[in-house]
């Protein structure tokens, strides 16, 4: 048996589950409700030695954090979470080995190993909901850089002016992402919609919502273009609002990627919705318990 923690904001879950990436079993609490991260780790995990030790537990958390040395480093969304040693806290409480990734890695490893990118060598993963997180595997391995910073391909910037996300006005995110489509939206047609009201218009064939949808395949197309041509993956597994609506984005985003990809590079990437749903979160916490193991 291993175990997972997914740390957000909104709630913090704990999870049992299989090498298998199979959940057994989940508990969660609002994070918000509890005064430190201690007390939100206490209140969400058992209580020590009322449980089979697990044989390790991942910790999945939105970053900045150190992976190496299993600390949590301030996120923005995780008030008071500063410098926070969390694997260290797991080890010396369960007497287990404890893993931690971020959010965006954590998801690319549970894609890679029992997802859309499962039996593929070489994968990048975009997260494509509020924000767009990515995370990379490479020769068979997660890849997360010098201090965790790898693969943020939505920081790069599409254009001079645009919607703004990771803090970058004409960003991939800000193009890309729930929030930057609602500023799209804002931008192009002055009106206040939401990514899944935009997808609902266009469905229905509203042409203000068509053409918002289409800018941002374009620069979704553009953005993939860099990794199709910098990293030669095998598969781009991108999740949520991508995996709901690739019915409104393929078309336009195949088209700029045909346009601007090395065509040899192009020929051995497919670009899929992500598999796992809105378990995702679940089964990466699991993975991460997994990876660590498995490295």
């Amino acid at each position: 048996m291993i175990w997972g923690l997914d740390i957000g904001g909104t709630k913090t879950a704990f999870l049992t589950g299989t090498m298998e990436g199979e959940v057994l079993s989940r508990v969660a609490v609002a994070t918000a409700d509890y005064p430190d991260w201690e007390a939100v780790l206490t209140a969400v995990l058992p209580e020590p030695g009322t449980m089979e030790t697990p044989e390790a537990i991942g910790v999945s958390c939105g970053g900045p954090l150190d992976s190496a040395r299993g600390r949590i480093l301030s996120p923005p969304n995780l008030p008071g979470w500063d410098d926070v040693p969390v694997c260290q806290w797991l080890t010396e409480r369960y007497g287990a080995p404890a893993f931690l990734q971020n959010d965006a890695n954590a998801c690319a490893l549970a894609e890679w190993k029992f997802g859309a990118g499962k039996g593929t060598k070489n994968m990048a993963f975009l997260t494509f909901g509020t924000g767009l997180g990515a995370g990379l595997i490479l020769d068979g391995k997660l890849y997360s850089g010098t201090n965790d910073q790898a693969g943020e391909i939505g920081h790069v910037r599409m254009a001079e002016n645009g919607p703004v996300g990771y803090y970058k006005a004409g960003s991939v995110e800000g193009f890309c992402s729930g929030g930057g489509l609602r500023q799209l939206s804002m931008l192009r047609l002055g009106r206040d919609l939401t990514a899944k009201e935009l997808c609902i218009l266009a469905r229905e064939g509203d042409k203000g919502a068509l053409s918002v949808i289409r800018e941002s395949a374009q620069k979704l197309g553009s953005a993939l273009s860099i990794l199709v041509d910098v990293l030669n993956p095998q598969c781009i597994v991108i999740g949520s609002i991508f995996a709901r609506a690739e019915d409104l984005y393929r078309e336009e985003m195949e088209r700029v990627m045909r346009e601007e990809c090395l065509a040899l590079s192009l020929g051995v990437c497919r670009v899929v919705p992500a598999a796992l749903g809105d378990t995702i979160g679940d089964i990466a916490a699991l993975t991460v318990a997994v990876n660590g193991l498995s490295e």
